[in-house]
Parts: structure tokens; C-alpha cells; sequence
């Protein structure tokens, strides 16, 4: 029983340490809310696109309804996904 419980122990970590380095996307989605303006500067603020980059995004956004606007490790993600969310944007990783 407890080798049982040491091994799925050791399953979760393992698998956590491949998640962690998997290559994932910030999503953001459109929505009826938020100003072209907004969405810009929080690309810019949080993200740290340059404005014709953030200006890209926004109106990928905003005629294909979402646009993947950061990749890297899914760690690395999670703090810029919530802090989009903290500014009323629609985001996820995926």
C-alpha cells in the first residue's frame, strides 16, 4: 500500500516537471467589453509588446475572435494569464 501510494507520488511529480517545461500559449478571446485602447495597453504592460505588436494582436482578436499572444512554458504563463484576467481580458492557457 505504501509502495503504491510513493509511486503515484512519484508519477505526479514527474509529470509535473514535464508540464512545467511544456511549450503552451496565452489565448486571448474577444469580447464585447473592452476597448481596442485597453486591450493595447495591456499587451504592452504585461506582455511587453511593442505597440504595433499589441495593435497586431488586438485586431487578430478582434475579426478571428482570439489570438495566442505569448508562448513559453506553462510556469512561466500562469502569472501573465492573470494578471490579463486581473485587466478583464478573456485569457487561457492552452
Amino acid at each position: 500500500m505504501i509502495e503504491e501510494q510513493l509511486e503515484e507520488l512519484l508519477v505526479d511529480e514527474e509529470l509535473e516537471e514535464v508540464l512545467s517545461g511544456y511549450t503552451s500559449s496565452i489565448v486571448v478571446y474577444n469580447d464585447d467589453h473592452n476597448t481596442f485602447e485597453w486591450v493595447i495597453e495591456s499587451f504592452i504592460y504585461v506582455l511587453s509588446h511593442s505597440s504595433a505588436q499589441a495593435e497586431q494582436l488586438a485586431f487578430l482578436i478582434h475579426f478571428k475572435g482570439k489570438a495566442n499572444v505569448k508562448s513559453g512554458a506553462l510556469d512561466e504563463l500562469k502569472g501573465f494569464k492573470d494578471a490579463l484576467i486581473d485587466r478583464g481580458l478573456s485569457a487561457v492557457i492552452e
